[in-house]
């Protein structure tokens, strides 16, 4: 009769003890409405950059990965934290690629990612607007400004949200330590100072 007495009364205070625990753990957060998530497979961070003063080399920067904040209607809520995958560089000419992931350039094993974040927004015309923030490449930080195409409307399909839109910009790749150069006969360089980039994004939220 004790013994079961003393069972009864350790069993009780184990379940107090949980669920004294459980009240006080703090309440998880609510999901943020205005976040959506970049679809990497529909998501791409493409460059154009000049070759010896005649033509244009074309390469993806690698996977895009990160956040959008968008409340769907107003363009002021926009806010962005994206990064991508340098190690992923691709122009098509594997030899071309690993030297443009080596210290010359990248040097895509010491720093991997590309990240851009946002800090204001400055509406434009038809819905477009500018998109002023932080790149960062080889830990080298500098303001830019991408130009953004309208927002579409959000379509609903298969449980979630979707939108997408693109970005463009122009940086001197010299500003972040990416220095490399050899001149040619002519006197001109082999790769020009100036980098495209356009951002083609595809978000969702379920």
């Amino acid at each position: 009769m004790k013994l079961t007495r003393l069972v009864t009364l350790t069993l009780a205070a184990v379940v107090a003890a949980a669920i004294s625990l459980n009240a006080q753990q703090p309440a998880p957060a609510a999901a943020d409405p205005n976040a959506w998530t970049i679809d990497s497979s529909h998501s791409a961070a493409n460059f154009g950059v000049r070759h010896m003063m005649v033509s244009t080399v074309r390469g993806n920067l690698g996977p895009v990965t990160g956040k959008i904040w968008y409340d769907g209607k107003n363009i002021s809520s926009v806010k962005a934290d994206v990064s991508i995958d340098v190690k992923g560089l691709s122009t098509g000419v594997a030899n071309r690629d690993a030297h443009l992931r080596t210290p010359d350039f990248f040097a895509a094993e010491q720093y991997p990612t590309i990240t851009f974040k946002s800090k204001r927004v400055v509406p434009g015309a038809a819905g477009a607007f500018k998109l002023i923030g932080d790149l960062t490449i080889r830990e080298v930080t500098r303001e830019v400004t991408l130009d953004v195409d309208a927002l579409p409307a959000t379509v609903t399909a298969q449980g979630a949200q979707r939108t997408a839109t693109s970005a463009t910009t122009t940086i001197n790749r010299f500003d972040y330590n990416l220095k490399w150069n050899s001149l040619i006969e002519a006197g001109g360089a082999v790769v020009g100072p100036d980098v495209k980039i356009q951002i083609d994004l595809e978000v969702v939220k379920k």
